[in-house]
């Protein structure tokens, strides 16, 4: 029977006696990496609990303010909030830029900065900003298209449309930012066969939402222009 275990042992290329030297001769290794295995856990579990979550409430309550006063569309009262009084967005993504709160101020930062015509400073809010909500992360990308439209730069701005466009594609985002993606081709970049393929993919695709139905008077100029 021993003879058997041996023999089954050593076709699967280790046996217990085998690791049992292994661990004797590395004894002291092998309990210092148990130990701090544990040791970083129980760090990783306290940053968590005693640490950043604290932190997160401290964070979206500091930012009620600005979200309210961003819901008025006072922007750079939301912004730069009311030193002594509250916090603004930009002094929440200095406090508390690795919370989920500081996050979304990411955003909220981004949005004001479009309006206050800082495009720069909105590219590079929205960038670092990070989501898996279907309409507010294409919402972001898109903003930084308006943002690259306003600058002047129609590349980036396509791109980033298009972008939007294809994130979690739905009726809402979607056909919105693919009409923007087309205005932006034949207007700016006088890319007119693009901007047509892209008006016609929205009646196509899209053809029961606003962009949709509003989209054949464009379609037919186009035609007419390019005399397709």
């Amino acid at each position: 029977m021993a003879e058997n275990k041996d023999q089954e042992t050593k076709s699967t290329g280790f046996s217990v006696r085998g690791i049992e030297n292994f661990y004797n001769r590395n004894k002291k290794a092998v309990i210092g990496g148990a130990v701090t295995l544990v040791v970083l856990v129980g760090a990783f579990l306290y940053y968590r609990t005693q640490i950043l979550a604290p932190r997160e409430k401290t964070a979206y309550t500091e930012m009620y303010k600005a979200e309210y006063y961003f819901g008025k569309d006072s922007f750079s009262l939301a912004l730069n909030g009311k030193p002594g009084v509250f916090m603004g967005f930009e002094e929440i993504i200095s406090e508390y830029g690795g919370t989920d709160a500081g996050n979304l101020a990411r955003y909220y930062a981004g949005i004001c900065h479009l309006h206050l015509g800082h495009y720069d400073d909105a590219i590079a809010n929205l960038k670092k900003f990070s989501s898996d909500d279907v309409i507010i992360g294409s919402i972001a990308l898109g903003c930084i298209g308006d943002s690259y439209r306003e600058l002047g730069d129609g590349e980036n701005a396509v791109k980033y449309y298009e972008k939007a466009a294809r994130r979690n594609s739905n009726s809402f985002t979607t056909p919105m930012y693919l009409k923007k993606a087309a205005m932006t081709y034949e207007e700016d970049l006088q890319n007119y066969d693009k901007a047509l393929a892209t008006y016609i993919k929205i009646e196509k695709e899209y053809g029961n939402t606003n962009e949709g139905r509003d989209v054949s008077k464009y379609i037919a100029r186009l035609k007419t222009m390019t005399g397709k």
